[in-house]
């Protein structure tokens, strides 16, 4: 029955998350699993070997690093992929990083298998809403540009006219 699960949510995600996940207090495992409820995502703890077995039938193939130790998992689609890892990589969690209780292992982000450095990049990268942000910035800008350039001409005028005449009353 948990392979099948786990066969089942395997097939249905777009990304994936590889983590070392032990040695965890109580409060540290809910201050973790809360970050990345946050995004609703669910961390689950996976057999080595069968996790291996699922993946190769899905012609999915990782470092044999990545499944060593405790594994801990989270499916989710291709842009959730950047929000487990910064979740990972949260600044709350480096004492747990740097005591070797939490760390990326792989990634599967856009169908191409990723070792651990590639996968903590993922933290790095903007999210959804900020790009979107930022193509808007970029497409605005030139037009905005633009029309303070063509704003510029009457105003200008104006000035020029309005100095005129400021200089017909003096006289």
């Amino acid at each position: 029955m948990v392979s099948r699960d786990l066969a089942g949510m395997l097939d249905g995600a777009e990304g994936m998350l590889f983590v070392t996940y032990a040695g965890l207090t109580v409060a540290e495992d809910e201050a973790l699993r809360s970050k990345l409820d946050e995004h609703g995502l669910r961390l689950r703890m996976v057999r080595n070997s069968l996790l291996r077995r699922l993946l190769a039938e899905q012609g999915v193939e990782l470092d044999a690093a990545a499944l060593l130790g405790n594994t801990g998992l989270v499916t989710c689609s291709t842009e959730d992929v950047i929000n487990a890892a910064k979740a990972f990589s949260d600044a709350d969690f480096k004492a747990l990083r740097k005591q070797g209780k939490i760390a990326i292992k792989a990634a599967l982000f856009e169908g191409e298998a990723m070792g651990s450095e590639g996968a903590t990049a993922l933290a790095d990268l903007p999210d959804r809403d900020t790009v979107n942000a930022m193509l808007l910035g970029v497409i605005s800008g030139p037009a905005r540009g633009l029309a303070s350039v063509i704003n510029a001409v009457p105003s200008g005028l104006a000035r020029v006219l309005q100095a005129h005449v400021d200089s017909q009353d003096d006289a």
